[in-house]
């Protein structure tokens, strides 16, 4: 499996933590909107962001006989917000505080006659700072927001692909908003023990529908201040004791005691000789430890 056709970019957390902290924040305004205005879907499969040519989207969104969608545009290095009755209208992508681009993107929204309340505080992260009060976050390296876009984009392919060979329920791949990670889910067909939450500013009742049924998940997470690298993950719930034992390709990749997970450093899968089978090999291989240990039904479940 190689079908690259450009290198995966390289990203450095250091250089890129400011714009990535602020993008963060937005993501999650943009993401809130969604969250109100879809219906609701399983899993809050209606709340996500997904990957496009350009950037990040909210997708259509229904609203009042109409839809809209919210793009962030990497390329342009703008916020553009389309309905199917008006005019494109557009915000500049570019330094500014959070508090500002909340204000600015409302007023837009409500120019074109949409009309949106949403918890105007960050969910899964600490300190929760009301939108509107936050003007700590207000960086925006336009080559920084490009690499990350680049890379979830390169990402995206190799999940989309791994997606295809599992014929059970599968979640699309998407952008979750909460913790800024790219992910993609599979689901065993059988119910899961009452998930314990411990997420901040996360209601418990969400974490329990989110992992009413047991999965095996894996994403791609950009990183933080405390694990300042960029990371491919994988994980089940619930997870057998003899999960984390299971041997997992490539050899790059080890499994967190603490955090009950696999990882990859996104850096490992760059500098691969092939960085598509690489992260396929360690999609593939923690699916495995999952099932095995899980006691799956496989023969249903796949191709």
């Amino acid at each position: 499996m190689n079908n690259s056709t450009s290198p995966w970019p390289i990203l450095n957390f250091t250089e890129m933590q400011d714009t990535l902290e602020t993008l963060h924040q937005w993501i999650q305004i943009v993401g809130k909107i969604r969250l109100k205005t879809m219906p609701w879907q399983n899993h809050s499969w209606h709340a996500t962001l997904y990957i496009t040519a350009n950037g990040f989207s909210t997708h259509a969104i229904p609203y009042q006989g109409r839809m809209f969608q919210i793009d962030f545009d990497f390329k342009q290095h703008k916020l553009l917000i389309t309905c199917s009755n008006t005019e494109t209208v557009a915000m500049d992508l570019s330094p500014r505080t959070v508090a500002d681009f909340y204000k600015e993107l409302f007023e837009k929204l409500l120019s074109l006659g949409i009309d949106v309340k949403i918890h105007a505080s960050p969910n899964e992260m600490e300190p929760a700072i009301p939108f509107a009060e936050n003007t700590i976050n207000k960086s925006y390296d336009p080559q920084a927001a490009n690499k990350l876009w680049q890379a979830m984009l390169k990402a995206n392919c190799v999940f989309n692909q791994f997606r295809s060979d599992f014929i059970g329920k599968a979640s699309p791949v998407h952008l979750f908003w909460g913790a800024f990670d790219l992910a993609v889910t599979r689901f065993s067909g059988n119910s899961a023990p009452l998930h314990q939450g411990g997420m901040p500013n996360m209601p418990l009742d969400v974490m329990q529908e989110a992992y009413s049924q047991e999965v095996s998940s894996a994403g791609f997470w950009p990183g933080s201040k405390d694990f300042p690298a960029p990371a491919f993950y994988a994980y089940a719930y619930p997870s057998d004791a003899s999960f984390g034992e299971q041997k997992v390709l490539p050899q790059e990749a080890f499994y967190s005691a603490e955090m009950g997970e696999f990882f990859l450093k996104y850096e490992d899968v760059r500098t691969a000789a092939n960085p598509e089978k690489t992260l396929y090999d360690f999609l593939q291989t923690t699916y495995e430890a999952a099932v095995n240990t899980s006691n799956w039904n496989r023969d249903k479940l796949e191709r």
